[in-house]
C-alpha cells in the first residue's frame, strides 16, 4: 500500500512571519516555489564577482537605478530568491515599506560557482514567470555569462553566452560592461 505525502508550502506571508517570529534564521536561505531552501556559503570568488558587478554597475548607473545585493525579491505569492545582484526602479524609500516584485526589476544577476544548474533550472523560470524583463548567469567556472531577455511564460525568448574579451550590454538599462572585468 503506499502513502500519500503532502508537503506544506509556505506563502511569502508565512515565511516573514516564521522570520519575525524568530525560527527561520537572516542569512543562507530562500523561500523557492513554497519550499525553505538551503543555500551553500559564499565562497570569496563569488563574493569577488558579485562586489566586482557591484562597483561596475554602481559607475555605470549611477544613481538613477538601485543595485541590490543579496537581498529579496517577491517574484510571487511562493517565491523569495535572493539574487545575487538586482537592478531595481530607484524609489525614494529604497524599498523600505515593502520588497521589490517582478515589475520593480530591471535585472537579475547571478553569481554561479558551484549552482549554474539550479541557477538555471530552478531560477530562470521564476524569474520569467514574475516578468523579469533580463536574467543573468555569471558563471566563474566557464568564465563567462548566459544572458537572457524577453519572458515568454516560464521561458526567456532571446539568450546569449559571452566571453572574456566580449562586451555584454544590457536590454533596457543604460550598462555595457567588458565580461573580462568582471572575472
Amino acid at each position: 500500500m503506499s502513502v500519500a505525502i503532502q508537503k506544506k508550502l509556505f506563502t511569502v506571508e508565512e515565511y516573514h512571519a516564521m522570520g519575525e517570529a524568530g525560527i527561520l534564521r537572516e542569512q543562507g536561505i530562500e523561500l523557492i516555489q513554497g519550499e525553505i531552501i538551503e543555500m551553500s556559503p559564499i565562497g570569496s570568488r563569488h563574493a569577488k564577482t558579485v562586489n566586482k558587478l557591484n562597483h561596475l554597475l554602481n559607475r555605470a548607473l549611477g544613481d538613477s537605478y538601485i543595485i541590490s545585493i543579496q537581498n529579496p525579491v517577491i517574484t510571487d505569492q511562493f517565491s523569495e530568491p535572493e539574487p545575487d545582484v538586482a537592478i531595481l526602479q530607484f524609489r525614494e524609500d529604497f524599498y523600505g515599506s515593502a520588497h521589490p516584485t517582478g515589475k520593480d526589476v530591471h535585472l537579475i544577476i547571478e553569481v554561479a560557482d558551484h549552482s549554474f544548474s539550479y541557477d538555471q533550472e530552478i531560477k530562470l523560470p521564476l524569474y520569467a514567470r514574475a516578468g523579469i524583463p533580463e536574467y543573468w548567469i555569471v558563471d566563474i567556472g566557464q568564465r563567462r555569462i548566459h544572458a537572457y531577455w524577453l519572458p515568454a511564460g516560464e521561458v526567456y525568448r532571446f539568450s546569449q553566452i559571452v566571453q572574456s574579451g566580449d562586451k555584454l550590454s544590457a536590454q533596457n538599462l543604460p550598462v555595457s560592461l567588458a565580461v573580462g572585468d568582471i572575472f
